[in-house]
């Protein structure tokens, strides 16, 4: 008889780029996901994947049986959320994706109180470089920036300018840019995300308060990058170090500026910004955990100072 857990097997190997990664997200070793595949071969008579020295890959029957049995676990799902609308509490496990630094230090905080809210709750948080398009077995996900092609719904949490910034001491040494133009004869500090053009930067002279219809043109610079890399936490840091100017979110910004580490340039001139959104399965495949979870961070967002 083919079980919950079989179908659960099947679903992870469909869905994980590998065996190891499909025994962790099962919280099993490979060597015991291998076994139970073995098993549910046997049970069904047919081979379900083929193996070699590096990787598995599923059969064309191996591949309809994982998707029938995602389908059958969606609506297992969907049926226990329903028994629990009535009474609000809720069950099984949530899964959540967000960026390494800005989701252990925002959203890490508010899960803990999401997860106090709804002890019934599994909470698995993922922190991933990048958890979008990379999005896995994840629920919700927390990106930072746009989303140009995607089959989720994309809810703005906040805005988040991004600021083009550099120590005190690189400055005097090197001078402070007055123009867009001005930075291409400094040392740039940039950070691979995304699949991104990262040395393609977008600009444009703010528009004042009281004629939002009349920003400037919009100025485009090629940038031939002084330090690379892929982790913002890094770039700031050598930004602090005197290394370069570095283009930031303003939500990791903003504390080493308020501190003096880092100062802020060009303020009259606008680079393109990279909003915090929250990107959630469509309307009809979405659980009760994951509505509770919108509604939740978009509260929490609208209150936060």
């Amino acid at each position: 008889m083919i079980q919950i857990e079989d179908m659960q097997l099947a679903a992870a190997l469909l869905r994980e780029p590998s065996l190891s990664a499909a025994a962790r997200s099962l919280d099993v070793t490979p060597p015991a996901l291998s076994m139970r595949l073995r098993k549910l071969e046997a049970t069904l008579g047919l081979s379900l994947a083929t193996r070699t020295a590096r990787r598995l890959s599923l059969t064309a029957e191996g591949e309809r049986f994982a998707r029938e049995a995602s389908a059958l676990l969606g609506q297992i799902e969907g049926l226990r959320d329903s028994m629990q609308r009535d009474d609000r509490r809720l069950t099984g496990t949530l899964r959540i994706a967000a960026p390494f630094g800005y989701g252990r230090q925002y959203v890490a905080p508010m899960l803990a109180r999401f997860a106090w809210l709804h002890p019934g709750l599994r909470i698995q948080f993922d922190l991933r470089e990048t958890p979008w398009p990379d999005r896995h077995d994840a629920d919700a996900i927390i990106h930072i920036g746009t989303v140009r092609d995607s089959s989720w719904v994309a809810r703005t949490l906040s805005a988040n300018e991004r600021w083009l910034c550099a120590s005190p001491e690189y400055l005097r040494a090197r001078g402070t840019p007055r123009v867009p133009r001005d930075v291409m004869t400094h040392d740039c500090i940039v950070i691979r995300e995304n699949e991104e053009d990262v040395t393609l930067w977008h600009v444009r002279r703010a528009a004042k308060p009281k004629a939002l219809q009349r920003a400037g043109a919009r100025e485009t610079l090629r940038i031939a990058p002084a330090f690379v890399t892929n982790d913002g936490s890094v770039a700031r840091h050598w930004a602090e170090q005197g290394m370069g100017l570095v283009l930031r979110s303003e939500w990791d910004a903003a504390d080493a500026i308020a501190r003096g580490s880092l100062v802020r340039v060009l303020k009259d001139w606008a680079f393109d910004s990279a909003p915090v959104l929250l990107l959630v399965p469509t309307r009809k495949g979405r659980t009760a955990r994951v509505q509770a979870l919108i509604e939740f961070l978009e509260a929490s967002f609208g209150s936060a100072p």
